[in-house]
């Protein structure tokens, strides 16, 4: 597989590592069912078929984190840009 790094080009997928989902929210640590928010953001996660965001680091490159789109059943790129773009970060 081949993913586009917008610092880099195309690379191959060996110079990244897979983070995991990129459409989660962390929950707030404050609320008052914060414990049952965690164990569901960090054990229940879908494992979804087709269209899905998700997180690469690109460590044997730019050292840069990218939030790929990715069709999970053909493996194919929509998108990719760089994390800083997301405003949360």
């Amino acid at each position: 597989m081949l993913i586009p790094c917008p610092y880099c080009g195309l690379r191959d997928a060996h110079e990244f590592t897979y983070l995991g989902d990129a459409t989660g929210v962390r929950p707030d640590p404050a609320a008052p069912d914060a414990a049952e928010e965690f164990y569901q953001y960090i054990y229940l996660r879908d494992n979804p078929a087709g269209e899905h965001a998700e997180w690469w680091y690109h460590g044997a490159g730019c050292r840069s984190w990218v939030k790929v789109v990715r069709d999970t059943n053909t493996h194919e790129i929509k998108s990719a840009e760089p994390a800083k773009s997301e405003k949360k970060l």
